[in-house]
């Protein structure tokens, strides 16, 4: 589990969710700075300090640029599925994560919706390549913490992977990859665990992680499964699409979950947080 020195956001800690491109810290709507919250707080003091951006194609620069204005930076990764999005050189290595994952026979069906492929979590040649990218692309730049995109494809979840995952097998994988990231000083940032529904599962790994985004909890009904993450103190930030933030701000304000509106799926900068 995790070590003293692994970051832990704040309960309260205003966030920006910007995984379209680089982020531009020039820039105040990728930025999400100047905006008044919708309980009133205004900024500066509602300002993100928690930045969540793409691990591959953000440089160690923008972090630095971050840790200079005082935030701190989610280094957003893929790990249950992989697409062929980046060459080599972008993701600065002899041979892409994809292919090293389809070369090792680690790929299985597509994803639905998506050019990517799930992942066989249980092969050991595939837990060594997501180590390595955890290692390569959010420890070595320099990241605070990493968001686990797809981390809930057991027992077919997010569809038909190919292979069989049962949840202990989930489990294994997550809490392996948790404790990597630890012994790196990175914290765990889960993602959408209240998707699968699933108590016993979003509970037995609430210990390891020290945060979970959620995407429409409040427009699905799954924000009761985030109760162990906030009576733990942990980090929740939810965002919403479609729903107005007068409908589940009050809420979201009320639980202590950083609850914010985006008014599109892309995720390009504006938004409009509760509080």
């Amino acid at each position: 589990m995790a070590a003293p020195s692994v970051y832990q956001p704040a309960q309260n800690t205003n966030w920006q969710w910007m995984l379209n491109g680089t982020l531009n810290t020039s820039n105040a709507k990728q930025m999400g700075t100047g905006i008044t919250a919708w309980n009133g707080d205004t900024p500066p003091g509602d300002n993100p300090k928690l930045y969540d951006i793409d691990g591959i194609e953000n440089t160690a620069s923008t972090i630095s640029t971050l840790h200079g204005l005082g935030d701190h930076a989610i280094c957003y990764i893929e790990v249950g599925t992989a697409g062929n999005y980046y060459t080599a050189a972008q993701e600065g290595i002899p041979t892409t994560y994809y292919a090293q994952l389809k070369n090792a026979g680690d790929l299985g069906n597509k994803l639905s919706g998506y050019t990517e492929y799930f992942i066989n979590i249980n092969a050991p040649s595939a837990v060594s390549i997501i180590e390595a990218m955890i290692q390569q692309q959010c420890s070595a730049k320099g990241f605070d913490a990493v968001e686990t995109d797809l981390d809930e494809t057991f027992n077919n979840n997010e569809g038909k992977t190919g292979f069989t995952i049962t949840q202990a097998n989930e489990e294994a994988y997550l809490e392996t990859l948790a404790n990597y990231m630890h012994g790196l000083g990175l914290g765990w940032i889960a993602k959408n665990l209240d998707d699968t529904e699933n108590t016993s599962f979003v509970n037995d790994m609430q210990p390891y992680a020290q945060g979970m985004i959620s995407e429409q909890c409040n427009q699905y009904n799954t924000c009761s499964y985030l109760s162990s993450f906030l009576s733990a103190g942990k980090w929740i930030g939810n965002a919403e699409y479609k729903n107005d933030p007068g409908t589940f701000c009050p809420t979201d304000n009320s639980a202590n979950i950083n609850g914010i509106y985006f008014p599109n799926t892309n995720l390009t900068g504006p938004r409009q947080p509760c509080r």
